[in-house]
């Protein structure tokens, strides 16, 4: 994928979204200032993959991509980016400001499986509409990350790793009801977060020679050392779907985002996604989306 962002190349300076005083020394966190979008400056920030994840408060209308969904947001509201994703973000009307910090996986090390939480995952809703009494608790907490960040607190980042927490949890009771599970047998959770793990794991795809090994349900219960009939109820108690329609909706997802925003050819895709044969892709794609990979990738264009 060409356009793809690592960790540290947010520090340099290319953008009105990194201060001009980043520090040399590539850390794990970091916090910045959205800026008020200026004459001249291109409303679309462009559509990239990136190495770390991501928490932000922006105020403005705008809308969000990212898979093959669609967000907008009227006047304010708290996202949750991770580096398996892409995301692309058009915003509506020169009025844009907030705050968001990144981190790689490394500045959680031994501290918890944020992971886990569907904020971060390809399921989970990634983008909350707030209101303003909503904004005023979200803001208070970057108030407190921020305090931390730029305080000489010997253990300063412990404080800050809470505080994330604290943001993740906030979003996760704004989860729609229907994706809040209760009283779930919990080997049947520890199994389905492994699948998903490992499903994410493929994903992305950034390299034409790369394709995915893992395709069917008895290749993800080889290699989590489970049958796979157990793995199919584990699955369907916590999210209500078989293991071949979990697998089948990653595959299509990323094969959306490739098709609208790679320049491979189709049997490259359809290499990369583990398709023997590009009628195999064919038939899979215009059975999910009633559209062949030629006419999407021409609708997708098209609407740019």
């Amino acid at each position: 994928m060409e356009n793809s962002e690592r960790l540290n190349e947010v520090y340099q300076p290319k953008n009105d979204c990194v201060p001009e005083d980043f520090q040399n020394e590539v850390k794990h966190f970091n916090l910045f200032h959205l800026k008020p979008l200026e004459p001249g400056k291109p409303l679309v920030i462009p559509y990239r993959r990136r190495d770390f994840y991501k928490i932000m408060l922006v105020m403005g209308n705008s809308k969000v991509l990212y898979a093959d969904k669609e967000v907008e947001i009227k006047k304010q509201a708290l996202s949750f980016s991770n580096p398996m994703i892409p995301y692309q973000w058009e915003h509506l009307d020169r009025h844009r400001e907030g705050v968001y910090c990144i981190f790689s996986t490394d500045f959680f090390d031994q501290f918890g499986q944020f992971q886990q939480y569907e904020v971060f995952q390809s399921q989970g809703t990634h983008v909350f509409e707030l209101s303003d009494e909503q904004v005023t608790e979200v803001s208070s907490v970057f108030e407190k990350v921020e305090s931390e960040f730029n305080s000489d607190y010997k253990y300063k980042y412990d404080l800050i790793k809470n505080l994330l927490f604290e943001l993740i949890h906030f979003g996760l009771k704004l989860q729609p009801a229907s994706q809040i599970e209760n009283k779930l047998n919990s080997a049947s959770r520890r199994i389905a977060s492994m699948f998903l793990e490992l499903l994410e794991r493929q994903f992305p795809i950034d390299d034409l020679h790369t394709s995915v090994k893992l395709r069917t349900a008895s290749d993800f219960a080889g290699q989590l050392n489970v049958h796979v009939n157990h793995l199919n109820r584990a699955l369907r108690e916590v999210t209500q779907k078989t293991t071949t329609a979990l697998i089948a909706e990653r595959v299509l997802q990323e094969a959306m985002v490739l098709l609208k925003y790679s320049t491979w050819n189709i049997s490259d895709i359809a290499y990369a996604l583990g398709f023997l044969e590009v009628t195999h892709f064919n038939n899979f794609f215009k059975k999910h989306t009633v559209k062949n990979p030629t006419q999407f990738r021409k609708s997708a264009l098209s609407e740019k």
